[in-house]
This record gives C-alpha cells, structure tokens and sequence, in this order.
C-alpha cells in the first residue's frame, strides 16, 4: 500500500494565497460577451475551402503550416481531414533493418518511425540490430478480427431476452445484409451481452487489408436498421455502438481476445550478441524483467511491457494508422527467460493490433511512401505488417530492458535529448 499527502488541498490552499475567493469565482463563471462565433466547418479540401478557413484565422503561421509541398498536395487530404489549414511536421527516422520470419512477413524491414522523442529511434533501431544479428525473429499472426457492438434497450428483461432468441436466429441474414456493404469485410461471428433489460450484441467481423473501423460500423448500420424494421420486439432505443467493442479504449475483452490482429513473435539471442550490443547478460536481462513484471502486475496494467506505446505511436503515425488505436494496441506481454545455450529467449504478444496497408490514412502522400519503403502497402499487406510490428515492440522492450537493466537509461537520455 503507498499512501501520500493531499496534493489537491495544497494546489487549492495556494491559489487562495495568490488569489481572492471572488476572483477564483470570476474567472470560473460561464462568460457569453462577447458571443463565440464558430468556424465554418468544411469538409471538403482543396485550396479554396483552406483559404477561406485561413481568411478566418490569425495569418502568421500561415507559411509554416502551408508550406509549398502541403499546397501542392492539400487536395490528396480530402477524406482525412475536416476544416483543413494545412499540414504538422514530425521528424521521421528509419531503425533496422530489422529481419523478420513470418508467416507473412519475410525478410529485412527499414522501419519508419515518426516522433520528436530523443532517444527512442536509437532505442527500437539497436534492438532491430541485435535480433536481426540473432537471425531474426519468428512472429506469427495468430487471429484476427474487428468487433462493432450495438446496443438496445427494451421495456423488460423478458423482451431482452425474447430479442436475443430471435435475433441469434437471424444471424445469417445478417452475414448477407453485411455483404452488400463491403467486398473486403465478412461478419464472422456474434454474441450477446445482457444486463437488464439492455442488450448488447458484439459482431465480429473480419476487414482483409483495412483497419476496418468505418468497414465495420457501416456494415452494423445496415443491420441494426433491419432489425429496428423487422424485430418482433419492441425496441425503445437503439444505438450502433453501445461501448463494449473496446473502440480506442484498452480493454480485457480486447486483451483476452482480440481486436484487429493478434501477433507473437520470439527470438533466441546469444550471450555474445547480448554483450556485444546491449551491454548486458542474459542474467540481468531475466532479473529486470521479473522485478519490472511484478510491478506491472502491482500497479494493475493489461499485461506486462515496457513501452509498446511508444514503438506502435511512431509507426502508426508515420505509416497512416488511427494513431487513436494505440490505446488498445499498445496492450500485451514480454516474456524473458534463459535459453537452453545459456543465451536469451524473449517473446512479446500482442492480442490487439489495428492496422491496415489500404484505407484511412494510409493513402496519404507521405504515409504512402513510408509503406511503401518497407514495400507494405497495398492489398495483401497488413498480415505482414502486423508481424512487423510485433518484431519492432520485441527490439523495443530488448533494449529498454537493456538499458535499464543496465543503469545506461538516464546516460542515453541525458545524451540525446539535451
């Protein structure tokens, strides 16, 4: 148990010192003068729609956020963007190659990774080094589905359950109504959730080389609009997302199943590539990682990792993906142990991975080029993409644990980032 002392009554003892008890009411009162007047929302892009939005707005930082190359290609982000002004830069940095044997993914893989973290390029890059010094590593696309859960409301329990009887009847009409949304997504599965008189149905679907989000929500649309016309219960509301599907949220229905891709990859490295790249020994790589899993395990995390967050959010953001997605993405385990050699085997596993080589943000100019610089994108991809992901994470949690296990992680921080 830890206990501390009551930051918020300092926080509020010293606003009260600086401030008097009226103007602390001022300035949290509702102000209506003068009245806000709202931008005018533009859904379309192109260069007069952002013009028009700039005409609105304080022109200095016109130039910097459009630039010559985000004028030129502003048209490319109609879809992706509303109320457009213009584009942000993040520095982009490539770590590997990092060598890869999967089930879809096979070969050496340049990583893009968009960030202005110091020291977390050099951290996944060494990493990718000393598993791809190893051989590489084996990863494994292990299943893979998107779920969208609508959610009704009726006047009884008896009506909630009388619903789900008909409806679990009907689930083939569904897998059609589905189909006429999407060529590349297919509902696959469905279950039920009741609490009352609500129900909550989760619709599994699968969405080929998409993230799938908008694929899945259209297709539950159609659905839920034939069932709202054809139930033979009455509804008295229905919603096409009740909050069970775990949607950018991290979720233990997500970490104990899946949504997106579920990914495993593994790699045996040696002593002497331990030593030679990381610094340390297969000894004080397990002994950090057991201390660090308890605390995960103390602190109550969704499994047990160093920082799959920071690998998944640079390359989602580099590549294209729902960068929003890392909240349910980032969850999963690292295993460390000692080999039969006497060496290291580690592991990560990843029940949650949302992402997509087609759709979304992917087709975007810059985006585009960073998937095609590990020649991902496109149909056909995304299987391979995730396995590069999960190799990525497990270069990622090889060197922080490294690091810290090593006393070098303040050292390389203080290097890189000042």
């Amino acid at each position: 148990m830890s206990g501390k002392r009551s930051l918020t009554n300092i926080h509020i003892n010293t606003l009260i010192d600086e401030s008097s008890i009226d103007e602390l009411e001022h300035r949290l009162t509702p102000k209506f003068d003068p009245a806000v007047k709202p931008l005018l929302p533009m859904a379309k892009v192109n260069t007069h729609r952002v013009s028009k939005m700039w005409n609105a707005l304080e022109q200095e930082p016109r130039a910097d956020l459009l630039d010559g190359w985000t004028a030129k290609n502003i048209e490319s982000f109609d879809g992706n963007i509303e109320n457009c002004i213009g584009s942000v830069k993040v520095p982009l940095g490539v770590a590997g190659p990092l060598r890869v044997n999967g089930l879809f993914a096979q070969g050496d893989y340049v990583v893009p990774l968009a960030t202005s973290e110091a020291a977390l390029v050099a951290s996944y890059h060494r990493g990718a080094c000393v598993i791809s010094a190893s051989g590489g590593c084996s990863a494994m696309l292990l299943y893979q589905a998107l779920n969208r859960s609508p959610a009704f409301v009726f006047r009884s329990l008896a009506d909630a359950g009388k619903f789900v009887a008909w409806a679990m009847q009907e689930f083939e009409k569904f897998q059609e109504l589905a189909s006429t949304t999407t060529s590349h997504g297919k509902l696959v599965d469905a279950g039920t959730t009741l609490e009352g008189n609500h129900v909550y149905f989760n619709f599994e679907f699968t969405t080929g080389d998409a993230s799938g989000q908008n694929m899945v929500t259209i297709a539950t649309q159609v659905i839920c609009d034939y069932i709202r016309d054809q139930c033979p219960v009455e509804i008295l509301e229905l919603y096409v997302e009740g909050n069970l599907s775990g949607d950018k949220k991290a979720s233990s229905q997500a970490y104990s199943s899946v949504r997106g891709k579920k990914v495993c990859a593994e790699v045996n490295i040696s002593r002497e590539l331990l030593e030679k790249f990381l610094h340390v020994t297969p000894e004080q790589m397990v002994d950090y990682w057991r201390v660090s899993a308890l605390g995960g395990v103390l602190s109550g995390t969704l499994g047990v990792q160093g920082h799959f967050a920071n690998g998944l959010a640079a390359l989602y953001i580099a590549t294209g993906q729902d960068a929003a997605c890392v909240a349910e993405s980032a969850m999963g385990v690292t295993r460390f142990e000692i080999n039969a050699e006497g060496g290291l085997y580690a592991a990560v596993t990843l029940p949650s991975v949302m992402v997509g080589t087609v759709g979304g943000g992917t087709s975007l100019p810059s985006q585009r080029n960073c998937l095609e610089l590990m020649g991902l994108h496109g149909s056909g991809n995304s299987s391979a993409l995730a396995e590069v992901c999960a190799g990525l994470l497990l270069g990622g949690e090889l060197s922080i644990i490294a690091a810290l296990a090593s006393g070098d992680f303040t050292k390389a921080h203080k290097k890189l980032a000042r």
